[in-house]
């Protein structure tokens, strides 16, 4: 099936940019199956590329392939070996049993993301072409790892633009236990592939978790939305004075609790508090407590840009609060992983924040998500994680 592009619409797609979205087609609305291969054309039919086709998406094709290759079987064993192969020459996994193998169109596989853990892959489907393909894709998966067990979290909100519905299970070989601990940097970690957030853990912070572990030593940190901990037991293992871990769910941190037990770590230097981190730190600031440390690690704000005002007010609030509540010489550790937020306003956000919080503060590193999630020069979008360490000064 062929689809032409309007007129000066090509342009993204001369500059290898995987997305077409349904304006820039003459035809968006095609009588073909969802998830099928389609043949983009400018509008003198010159070849541009091959593309999955979503109906119900406005990102109406992603972009396979630049060339008229076959899109079949083995152009996915070529991607996944060549996803497999720069892992092992990166030296990816050295730290970790856990890290990921496919990430999405930074690996010439739009929509597919493939997590190892340990003995055990956890695939996401999030659109209609990986949905078309996702047999295939599993069994060249196991082919090419050795790894037989794979469970399914196409679970994902951005599934429904596809007219996809969840799905979450097994999908191939079996599974012994949900919840199972993995390794990274010496430490151990609980998790659990069937509830946990995303596919089980956060494999994006493994070096953050690393670099916040070595800024702890004799320090008294603050850790917001810590999720199952990892960056708090990063930081008792590597000598905080002490850890204080805030995040709303119950059960992520009962398994905090898990994580300091397998990792034989001193409980006293440690507590757990429950509750919604806006509200706690503003309650920390009018009982006038202060840290050497704070993560703010947040949850996603600006899914799009279209959130991306209403999240510049969450992020500019946290920090705001954070800043007022370290130390003179103390760390800021601040994340952003909106994809509506890119790293120029979320700069422009913490330094706003630091400015009415009446505080001198300078950045010291720029943090981003690991080797393993790497990002394509064409798709920048795949930059989505965003981070700073800032040192409040005199």
């Amino acid at each position: 099936m062929n689809l032409s592009l309007k007129p000066g619409r090509e342009k993204s797609l001369l500059r290898r940019h995987p997305w077409v979205f349904a304006s820039a087609l003459q035809t968006p609305d095609i009588q073909t199956a969802s998830g099928s291969t389609v043949s983009l054309h400018d509008p003198t039919g010159h070849f541009l590329a091959q593309a999955s086709y979503s109906p119900h998406s406005q990102i109406r094709a992603r972009v396979w392939t630049f060339t008229d290759e076959a899109v079949d079987k083995e152009f996915f064993r070529r991607h996944i070996k060549a996803a497999i192969e720069v892992r092992r020459q990166l030296n990816v996994g050295s730290a970790s049993d856990s890290y990921r193998l496919i990430h999405g169109e930074s690996d010439g596989l739009p929509g597919l993301i493939v997590d190892r853990y340990a003995d055990l892959l956890v695939l996401q489907s999030l659109t209609a072409g990986t949905e078309f393909w996702k047999g295939t894709l599993a069994d060249l998966l196991i082919e090419e790892t050795g790894i037989e067990t794979i469970y399914e979290r196409s679970d994902a909100d951005v599934r429904e633009l596809e007219g996809l519905q969840p799905i979450t299970g097994l999908l191939r070989g079996e599974l012994h236990a949900s919840r199972f601990p993995i390794q990274e940097h010496g430490l151990k970690f609980q998790i659990d592939v069937e509830h946990g957030h995303k596919t089980g853990f956060y494999l994006d912070q493994c070096e953050n978790r690393r670099r916040v572990g070595e800024l702890s030593k004799d320090r008294d940190v603050l850790n917001c939305f810590c999720y199952t901990g990892g960056f708090s037991i990063h930081a008792l293992a590597n000598g905080a004075r002490s850890v204080l871990s805030v995040d709303s769910s119950a059960d992520a941190l009962s398994m905090l609790e898990e994580n300091l037990a397998l990792n034989e770590l001193p409980a006293e230097r440690h507590t757990s508090m429950q509750g919604d981190v806006f509200q706690l730190l503003r309650k920390f600031r009018d009982e006038a407590r202060s840290f050497d440390l704070i993560i703010l690690d947040p949850p996603k704000f600006a899914p799009t840009s279209a959130h991306a005002e209403k999240a510049s007010r969450a992020y500019k609030d946290i920090n705001l609060l954070a800043f007022k509540l370290l130390r003179v010489g103390g760390i800021l550790v601040t994340f952003s992983c909106s994809g509506g937020v890119d790293a120029a306003l979320f700069q422009k956000i913490v330094a706003s924040a630091a400015l009415d919080a009446g505080v001198n503060a300078t950045i010291s590193e720029h943090l981003s998500q690991g080797a393993d999630h790497p990002v394509s020069l064409h798709f920048p979008e795949g930059a989505y994680l965003k981070g700073m360490i800032c040192v409040k000064n005199a």
